[in-house]
């Protein structure tokens, strides 16, 4: 089945193109999620309307994402964990873990799967994540490891 993509589909092709697919994926998938739209003869005359519209989208996306990178990289997002000796963490900061925290400490919701360490986070004190929020932007992301602190017996 031809369609023309509303978004960007990993594997299918970028927003705004004419893409063929099997029929169960368009039906199923593509189409129920608004990910694309059948390629009729209608449609296809439309697509530079759509083209626009794909564009203004992703302008304003883009936008919102680059003020989101540089307001990210002004926090320092303090995150407190159960440590042992050598300062080393039971564990590890997960990506999870700094997603919560920079909800709950700043109003930011950020997916987790965007999040990345150039290193895992097994120590404590400083430390750097990279967050993708959008094609050309990254923003990177100062975390500071504490010790938790253990309540007295």
């Amino acid at each position: 089945m031809k369609v023309i993509l509303l978004e960007d589909v990993r594997g299918v092709g970028a927003a705004g193109s004419v893409a063929t697919v099997a029929d169960g994926y368009a039906r199923n998938f593509l189409l129920p999620r608004k990910l694309a739209i059948e390629a009729t003869r209608g449609n296809v005359k439309n697509l530079e309307q759509h083209r626009a519209m794909i564009r203004r989208r992703q302008a304003a996306a883009a936008t919102s994402a680059t003020a989101l990178a540089e307001r990210l990289s002004g926090i320092t997002l303090r995150i407190k964990a159960r440590s042992g000796e050598d300062n080393r963490l039971y564990g590890s900061i997960t990506n999870a873990m700094v997603a919560d925290a920079l909800a709950e400490q700043h109003g930011i919701e950020v997916d987790r799967r965007s999040i990345s360490f150039p290193h895992p986070i097994r120590m404590l004190g400083p430390h750097e994540a990279n967050v993708h929020l959008h094609h050309d932007v990254e923003a990177t992301l100062r975390i500071e490891v504490e010790p938790e602190e253990e309540a007295a017996a």
